[in-house]
């Protein structure tokens, strides 16, 4: 059954799709997710370089930087607003190809802007501010457009399969090339180094806006809109206060996400005691997100056959000593074995997370809600980057940080509970009793 943003109201029946169908528009995602996925001010391309470039060029401390991050990543605290934006607004009726037009090109402008100001770190702290809320509603609308098709057609967890996997090449590539960047930043000067990022940058987004003037049929016609008339301040902020799944769905996203000690503590653990150069970094990283890869492929594969439920709890059992490794790691290539296993054990607890938050969203708030998981993200990740490091350099070091890490993990099983059996008791293209609604 086809529907169109003309003939479907907010909060229609879920209607299952052909794998024909499902497969084609699972294909547009991806690309739309790989190219999204290089272009964030906050993601490994460039966050890496500029990570590196506050440590080795303006020599800020592990603090210093951890206090970086957690300043530019205010826009990320309030993310679910332009998750709100995307929900209410329509630019040039094209609904979310208007934003990712619109943003593409004005993000890819203000990189460009960026790539030729004086930047001292006050300048650069600006810059990336600014950057991250334009790239803030391309990816709105990404997520939002993904979350809608995943309800709208019983298939969030072969989205969620597909979206985590495919956000791993980008990821991986910015890692591994964000590291060599790094490198071969330091042969550069300042200015010349941040304007070849911020350029590259520049180039990402503006092959976002041209994927955006694209219109494949079987996407579009496959996804109707849920947009609800009115302005900003008559958004309906009490139907998504009462919609009760969102939160246990938000408190795991949380608490998974609350690892203190797995970024900058993380970086200068191996940078300083086991003497990894930039590049180890990046490529740590790379291994961890690329080991998520195949328990990502299970995911989707098991979510088609089995409960939510079922995945949710026996994915969370696997992901609480992921850390653990990291305890008994001695030397940079004990660190990889480590960030494969991480890797590995994670990704079905991740994918269904992610699932669960897609089943979770009320009907014509899925931008909304996929941005709130986002910003969730980013204050757990931040808060907790700083707590490590605090742990990591006041507390008895990095060890300590595994240990609070494994805790917190472990305390998600107890709030499985919380999560409306209903929105679980279903495998992937089964329509939950009552819908998503």
């Amino acid at each position: 059954m086809i529907t169109t943003e003309a003939d479907a109201l907010p909060g229609a029946a879920p209607t299952p799709l052909s794998a024909s169908t499902r497969t084609r528009i699972l294909l547009y995602l991806s690309v739309l997710v790989m190219l999204i996925g290089l272009g964030g001010p906050y993601y490994g391309l460039i966050d890496i370089p500029i990570s590196f470039y506050l440590k080795n060029r303006l020599h800020l401390s592990a603090t210093g930087v951890a206090g970086f991050r957690l300043i530019t990543a205010i826009p990320l605290y309030v993310s679910f607003l332009f998750g709100f934006a995307r929900d209410r607004f329509n630019p040039f009726g094209l609904g979310d190809r208007g934003f990712f037009m619109l943003f593409g090109v004005a993000t890819a402008a203000l990189y460009v802007f960026a790539a030729f100001l004086p930047l001292d770190r006050t300048a650069l702290l600006a810059a990336v501010v600014m950057l991250t809320c334009g790239f803030l509603f391309v990816l709105s609308a990404r997520d939002g457009l993904a979350a809608a098709i995943g309800q709208q057609h019983v298939m969030s967890g072969q989205v969620s399969a597909v979206w985590n996997i495919v956000a791993t090449v980008p990821g991986v590539l910015a890692f591994v090339l964000g590291g060599y960047l790094s490198n071969e930043m330091e042969k550069m000067t300042p200015a010349e180094a941040l304007r070849v990022l911020f350029l590259i940058g520049a180039l990402v987004l503006l092959a976002v806006a041209l994927y955006g003037a694209w219109r494949p049929r079987v996407v579009f016609d496959n996804v109707h809109s849920e947009r609800r008339s009115g302005g900003v301040l008559t958004i309906n902020w009490g139907r998504f206060a009462r919609h009760w799944p969102v939160y246990p769905a938000l408190l795991i996203w949380t608490m998974w996400n609350f690892a203190p000690g797995s970024v900058t503590p993380l970086q200068f653990y191996l940078q300083n005691t086991l003497h990894a150069k930039d590049s180890d970094w990046g490529l740590w990283n790379a291994i961890f997100a690329i080991s998520f890869v195949p328990t990502f492929f299970v995911f989707g594969l098991l979510c088609q056959r089995y409960k939510l439920r079922t995945l949710l709890f026996w994915g969370t059992v696997v992901a609480v000593p992921q850390m653990v490794p990291l305890a008994f790691i001695h030397s940079v290539r004990g660190s990889f074995y480590g960030a494969a296993f991480m890797g590995l054990a994670g990704g079905v607890a991740s994918a269904a997370y992610i699932d669960l938050i897609i089943r979770s969203a009320p009907p014509g708030m899925q931008g909304t809600m996929m941005m709130l998981q986002g910003a969730l993200y980013w204050i757990a990740s931040r808060f907790g980057d700083v707590l490590g490091t605090n742990l990591y350099q006041h507390a008895g070091g990095f060890v300590v940080d595994v240990i609070a890490i494994t805790v917190v993990y472990a305390l998600i099983l107890p709030a499985l509970l919380l999560v409306p059996k209903r929105l679980v008791a279903t495998a992937d293209g089964e329509i939950p009793e009552g819908g998503f609604a």
